[in-house]
């Protein structure tokens, strides 16, 4: 198995990614001519951040040296990252400093009753794996989850069924961009959790297993997920539409409770299906 990514490896890996992705034009530096690699320098960097170049590479080639939250603030302006990508590059910068979160406990009978009192508007449980433990009758239909039973070994995990599902792949483009969302939300759910072993061994086997994966997972492209609207064509009743509102479980910092909740015309269709 392949050596776990320390938390300042991660850092590294990350400050490099999104220097690569900046022009000088775009940070206000003149440009002169063709460059080599793509993206600006760590010249550039280091002086648009006010910090030593020396200090700047170290961090780039994830030696064990702990920037402080001044430098870190300095780089994230500088690097022009968004207010998902600086939150990431806090946790990353936090990860060897807080305690492995547990796994997660049994899901509450409350918390089990609240995600079956929600049908026919879909929800589910996930855990830090995007393992799917609980889920209702809505959300089989709408995610062509199996049946549910507590006894479902393995449980159905929701990226590895996005990169798999044939029938998505046929929209071609418009689902090669929302895995790509999915990707950008799961790295940055892992932020979390950097010395986690079967978390690790999952990344590398995706990498290894799926060709999207292996190209957008080294791009350290971060999304929060946020609560938003969402619309779906459904080929049998149409057009469905939804609230999407995401839960993270107060003692079990690991869980997350998703909720769909379905607009009056969507619920309808959805009690006459499920």
């Amino acid at each position: 198995m392949k050596d776990i990514i320390t938390s300042q490896q991660s850092l590294g890996e990350f400050l490099r990614a999104t220097r690569e992705r900046l022009t000088p034009e775009q940070v206000g530096l003149p440009s002169y001519g063709r460059r080599r690699t793509p993206g600006l320098r760590r010249e550039e960097v280091a002086q648009l951040a006010n910090v030593g170049v020396s200090w700047y590479t170290s961090i780039e080639q994830g030696k064990d040296v702990h920037p402080s939250r001044q430098v870190l603030e300095s780089l994230a302006s500088a690097l022009r990252l968004s207010d998902d990508e600086r939150r990431y590059l806090f946790l990353l910068s936090k990860s060897d400093e807080t305690d492995e979160i547990k796994t997660y406990k049994n899901i509450s009978t409350g918390l089990e009753r609240t995600v079956f009192a929600l049908d026919p508007h879909p929800a589910y449980i996930m855990d830090k794996y995007w393992d799917v433990l609980l889920w209702n009758r809505g959300a089989e239909f709408i995610f062509g989850f199996p049946s549910y039973s507590a006894s479902i070994n393995p449980k159905p995990n929701i990226l590895h069924q996005f990169l798999t599902d044939s029938q998505k792949k046929e929209n071609g483009s418009e689902w090669e961009e929302r895995i790509k969302i999915m990707i950008a939300r799961f790295r940055s759910d892992c932020a979390r959790f950097p010395q986690d072993a079967r978390l690790n061994e999952m990344i590398e086997k995706l990498k290894k297993e799926n060709e999207l994966f292996k190209l957008w997972w080294p791009r350290y492209e971060v999304k929060t997920v946020t609560d938003c609207r969402k619309l779906r064509i459904d080929p049998l009743i149409g057009e469905l539409e939804f609230e999407h509102v995401n839960l993270q479980v107060s003692d079990c910092p690991d869980l997350k409770l998703m909720i769909y909740t379905a607009s009056p015309s969507t619920a309808e269709k959805l009690k006459q299906n499920i």
